[in-house]
């Protein structure tokens, strides 16, 4: 729920918090949710109207699907948490002027859990 400002005023969420919340129900259910399913999801204290808009949104970026053979106006997401995550984290490599650089800085601050992980995954033994 929106924080409330010294006035009592709701505090705006960016698009991009907004969005998060958006795909996070989507991600909590294995079915297609309708703009009011999603609001209802979210506790009802988005306006159907913007939770309609963050979806054009999400689904002009290719981010969630429309359900065309279900219900009318159902949506779903492109891809799961993980997927769009290390979408994410590829992008941002590509961005940079030296991405080894930036995966050394990105290994320093892994957890040692995450870090046993990511030597598991890399066929590596930890020490």
């Amino acid at each position: 729920m929106a924080g409330t400002t010294p006035r009592g005023r709701a505090e705006r969420r960016s698009a991009g918090e907004l969005e998060s919340e958006v795909l996070a129900a989507l991600w909590a259910t294995d079915e297609a949710l309708t703009p009011a399913g999603i609001q209802a999801q979210l506790g009802g204290d988005l306006a159907y109207n913007t939770v309609h808009t963050i979806l054009k949104r999400l689904h002009d970026k290719g981010l969630v699907l429309r359900d065309v053979d279900g219900r009318r106006g159902a949506y779903r997401p492109a891809k799961n948490a993980a997927e769009l995550t290390a979408e994410a984290m590829h992008q941002a490599l590509d961005r940079g002027p030296d991405p080894i650089a930036a995966l050394q800085q990105f290994v320093t601050g892994l957890s040692p859990e995450e870090e046993h992980a990511l030597r598991d995954l890399l066929g590596g033994s930890s020490p």
